[in-house]
């Protein structure tokens, strides 16, 4: 009895399951009634993000940039279209589900800093771990502040810090997590150039650190151009990617 050996050349490829984006967004619409009428605010928007990359949102004021980035994170619900996340439609959440989601996998950093008032820097980075049920938060909160160059001042409220200080606390409670995907919308919009700069420097360091996708909303263009690719938005539309 011969036993027939499958030539290598002409054996079948074995497949490898596609990866999914990091972000996927699919004909993605905003509307808003108003008395009488109905307002658009976004309109059959779709782009791929993939894991690690740097993408900006860029556009003139009124365009959608914030909305969009509210759809993509979660935080607001479409009309229109889907967002998906690591290949799962946040449609399928439910708020909490959405808020579970985002615990998991996603950090923010917002122009106004969104600190707590009546928590420390240490307190306010400790406080997404402590959300999500680790049982040492106040190591890796420490390290983290320790990073963005604020060990000293860790027992400090914000009230008695600098805009740019603010800052790198929200950046270390940002990064502290390790998401997987992070959302920043217009990170140095209260700071001076200068103090700007030096967080601009600050976030795209700690991205390359984590090997986090980043997606920023910026008016700043030489902030734009440090990313990998920008995502042009006028009057609610995709005009360039």
């Amino acid at each position: 009895m011969s036993t027939t050996t499958a030539d290598p050349a002409t054996a079948a490829p074995v497949s490898t399951p596609a990866v999914p984006p990091a972000l996927a967004v699919e004909g993605l619409g905003k509307r808003v009634k108003l008395p009488g009428s109905e307002l658009t605010i976004l309109d059959g928007i779709d782009f791929r993000i993939a894991a690690g990359e740097r993408i900006a949102v860029v556009g003139a004021s009124g365009s959608g940039k914030s909305t969009l980035l509210a759809l993509m994170a979660g935080l607001d619900t479409p009309t229109a279209g889907r967002v998906l996340l690591d290949g799962a439609p946040l449609s399928t959440f439910d708020e909490d589900g959405r808020a579970k989601v985002r615990g998991e996998k996603v950090g923010f950093v917002f122009q106004s800093f969104q600190l707590l008032p009546s928590l420390t820097a240490l307190e306010n980075v400790m406080l997404p771990l402590e959300l999500r049920g680790d049982a040492d938060p106040e190591t890796p909160a420490r390290a983290i502040l320790d990073r963005v160059g604020l060990g000293e001042r860790l027992g400090h409220y914000p009230r008695q810090l600098s805009g740019g200080e603010q800052q790198r606390v929200a950046l270390a409670r940002a990064f502290v997590t390790r998401p997987a995907l992070l959302f920043a919308d217009e990170p140095t919009g209260n700071l001076d150039t200068r103090t700007g700069a030096a967080i601009v420097d600050l976030l795209f360091g700690l991205n390359a650190e984590a090997g986090t996708t980043l997606v920023l909303v910026t008016h700043d263009a030489r902030l734009a151009e440090r990313c990998d690719r920008q995502l042009r938005l006028d009057s609610g539309r995709l005009v360039g990617a």
